[in-house]
């Protein structure tokens, strides 16, 4: 195996790793720290984001690339559950339309910098950096074969 696709796909997995990490330890800080209580809608994302820490970091450390797969795919379940989500917050015609979520309504914004960033949103940046990650892992993959 060419060396340097061995070092690209081990550096894009720690990014997908990385990336999991980061959202974790953000959305613990909101609602531990921030005392932000989560929506329903939250608690998916987290859900499918929690479990990445583990999977993503086992996977780095045994070099797995065949992860690459799996991540993808649940990584755009979340990335579709924080796109609606953030959807619900952003779009005025589905706000009025939106489902009750429980105690925390899924179209508040505890934080909205710069006008466009949301806890959503920052949940689907975090699931778009997996995604693409483990479409590069997963096509450098089956190029090797």
């Amino acid at each position: 195996m060419n060396k340097s696709v061995k070092d690209k796909r081990e550096n894009t997995l720690f990014i997908a790793w990385a990336a999991s990490i980061i959202a974790m330890f953000g959305s613990l800080y909101f609602s531990e720290i921030r005392q932000y209580e989560p929506c329903d809608l939250c608690w998916y994302q987290r859900i499918l984001m929690y479990p990445f820490t583990i999977i993503l970091g086992v996977a780095v450390v045994k070099k797995d690339y065949k992860i690459a797969l799996y991540s993808m795919i649940l990584s755009a379940i979340g990335g579709c559950i924080s796109l609606y989500h953030y959807a619900l917050q952003k779009l005025p015609f589905l706000q009025d339309a939106a489902p009750s979520c429980g105690r925390v309504p899924c179209t508040g914004q505890y934080i909205n910098w710069f006008g466009f960033i949301s806890i959503p949103f920052l949940a689907l940046i975090a699931f778009m950096i997996i995604f693409v990650c483990s479409f590069l892992i997963w096509k450098q993959s089956k190029e090797e074969n």
